[in-house]
């Protein structure tokens, strides 16, 4: 099997070529003192329920937020305290700042194809949730996910990839297989199942975001983003 057959070929989405990369009037006003920054104030429902209505303008055609947003991006400088945590796809088509309709500072984004959670992604989730205070932590996978596939591959014949890329695709595998098990055949049925597994591993594996949970501070929440609508569907 070739590299290219692992990667979905439909059409860039569409939605995607409005102009969000502007930077429309920075540096228009003089520069802004930077001022302490504290952690978001959101709870996680209140965070999930931002994101669901961000997802919702964005379905519906909103506008993107400009570099920036309506701050000026100076103030950023003083530090960070994103609202969410997305565990997300590297897939091009998936970015969570536009998927959620978010600017800069709001969302603290980790990428890798078949949005797994390796030791790196963990204790960048970590970090987020002790360091940062985020009190949402999103795994978010995607409908067509190459990555799934190419476990289903692996799966199904003991399809081989060329360097890493079995090794990136290997801790899909058990995640296929239990769908199966399960009777769910289809590529979607792996990709949730993969979702949920990478979810429950975050929270199996790390004790430090174990003990948010226990402490009501954080939740991890698994999702489904669907290319063809840009509607992501909350598994929980």
């Amino acid at each position: 099997m070739t590299i290219s057959s692992v990667v979905s070929r439909r059409k860039l989405f569409g939605t995607l070529a409005c102009g969000c990369v502007a930077a429309t009037g920075l540096g228009s006003s003089p520069a802004r003192a930077a001022s302490p920054v504290t952690k978001t104030s959101l709870s996680a429902e209140e965070a999930l329920a931002k994101l669901k209505a961000g997802n919702a303008a964005f379905v519906a055609g909103g506008a993107c937020t400009p570099a920036g947003g309506p701050v000026p991006i100076s103030t950023l400088s003083a530090g960070q305290a994103p609202f969410a945590v997305v565990l997300g796809c590297s897939d091009s088509r998936t970015p969570p700042e536009h998927v959620f309709t978010t600017g800069l500072g709001e969302l603290f984004i980790i990428r890798v194809a078949g949005n797994t959670a390796d030791v790196t992604a963990i204790g960048s989730i970590e970090y987020a949730v002790a360091v940062l205070g985020a009190p949402l932590v999103v795994v978010m996978g995607h409908s067509q996910c190459g990555a799934v596939e190419a476990a289903g591959d692996v799966a199904s014949s003991g399809a081989q990839f060329p360097g890493f890329i079995g090794d990136m695709v290997q801790p899909i595998v058990p995640a296929v297989l239990r769908a199966r098990k399960a009777g769910h055949m289809e590529l979607a049925d792996a990709i949730r199942a993969n979702v949920a597994e990478v979810a429950r591993h975050i929270t199996t594996a790390s004790e430090v975001v174990a003990q948010a949970i226990g402490a009501n501070k954080v939740r991890v929440v698994g999702s489904v983003y669907d290319l063809a609508s840009g509607k992501v569907d909350f598994l929980a």
